[in-house]
């Protein structure tokens, strides 16, 4: 656990530390993000956190190598961690491009999907899925596994970049959803008496450390955005972080680690898959109104407007900073309310999973009825 709180350590203050720099280089290129109608904020903001935030991740990657522990790893683990590394360098360019000249959505989107496949040929892809009701696993052939993977990752990808709409907002929810798939990998590798250097634990520990090294800059008043560069490097490492902890642990191992083996079910064999998902439950959500929001009215589903949920937020009454605390408080709640109703039984996980679902919404419907400036 230790070395990987120095990897979280050492991708938060690499990202702190390059962004100031990756702030002034989107200075000088122009790289900001003008005030648009659909927009919350009033100045021109630069861009570019992505470049910070890989700079962190690889920092980390370097530094894990070296430590005790984690050097002495399966190779694998190095092998996977490096080639979504690879991906996420590709699709940061991608974003970087897209920051400066704004590229068409069609261009952007095969952006993704190359570095998709990137990070898939080189083995980092679904081998099997869990089958509902048995302990059984769905054996993929290559080509349909690299298709379900790529189509996994691309879709995380636009949602997180869906959820990037106010200050601190995409960073905050990201990390959260890191610390939890993070402390899954962890529990289950040592209820399985498996090695805790695994690839999922060391791309959520870096990742949660480059969200947490980035908010100081990002978090309202923002004075620098993450950009395409950044939203599209979160979601591909998020969804390769799932990936290769489903793909590591066999469904029945999960269940064993978890909870009863014998058990038809097997809810947390689908954890891997659920957490991302139900992490940005309200994002993806968000998407799929959008593109029927705007397919109705005859519009593209890439059409930008003001629509979105922290758009809403706002209107009944947040303050920005409120609104996305309201966000973090329901990205939190999905997701260790998930992790703690699948590790933990017994009365105590329902009574801790409904007291944060009141918290959060008592603070969703009643804060906007008091109505503190400093917020």
């Amino acid at each position: 656990m230790r070395e990987y709180l120095l990897v979280g350590a050492v991708a938060a203050v690499v990202t702190y530390v390059v962004a100031g720099l990756a702030r002034e280089a989107a200075i000088r290129s122009n790289a900001v993000a003008a005030v648009r109608d659909r927009d919350v904020h009033a100045i021109p903001i630069p861009y570019f956190g992505g470049i910070a935030m890989l700079a962190g991740l690889a920092a980390a990657y370097l530094v894990a190598r070296h430590l005790p522990f984690l050097s002495t790893s399966n190779g694998l683990v190095f092998h996977d961690a490096g080639a979504v590394l690879l991906g996420g360098l590709i699709i940061c360019a991608v974003g970087v491009v897209d920051d400066i000249v704004e590229l068409d959505p069609l261009t952007k989107f095969a952006g993704q999907v190359a570095a998709a496949t990137v990070v898939v040929s080189l083995g980092v892809q679904f081998y099997y899925l869990p089958i509902p009701g048995s302990a059984g696993v769905l054996t993929l052939d290559p080509i349909q596994g690299a298709v379900i993977s790529v189509l996994v990752i691309v879709g995380t990808v636009n949602a997180v970049n869906f959820v990037d709409g106010l200050d601190g907002l995409a960073a905050g929810v990201i990390g959260i959803g890191a610390i939890a798939i993070f402390l899954f990998a962890y529990v289950l590798a040592a209820e399985n008496g498996a090695t805790r250097a695994i690839t999922a634990a060391l791309l959520t520990a870096a990742l949660g450390g480059a969200c947490l090294g980035f908010l100081p800059h990002n978090f309202f008043p923002a004075r620098m955005f993450m950009g395409d560069s950044g939203s599209m490097l979160l979601g591909l490492v998020l969804a390769c972080s799932a990936i290769t902890l489903l793909v590591q642990f066999q469904p029945l191992a999960i269940n064993e680690g978890v909870g009863d083996a014998t058990a038809s079910l097997t809810f947390p064999a689908f954890l891997p898959l659920i957490l991302p998902v139900a992490m940005l439950l309200v994002p993806f959500v968000d998407l799929v109104l959008a593109v029927f929001r705007r397919t109705r009215a005859g519009r593209s589903p890439f059409s930008p407007d003001k629509l979105h949920l922290h758009h809403r937020l706002l209107e009944i009454g947040h303050s920005h900073r409120r609104a996305v605390l309201v966000m973090y408080m329901l990205a939190a709640l999905v997701a260790f309310g998930i992790l703690g109703l699948s590790l933990f039984a017994g009365w105590r996980s329902f009574v801790g999973v409904g007291a944060l679902a009141a918290l959060t919404l008592s603070a969703t419907f009643l804060l906007p009825r008091w109505r503190t400036p400093h917020l």
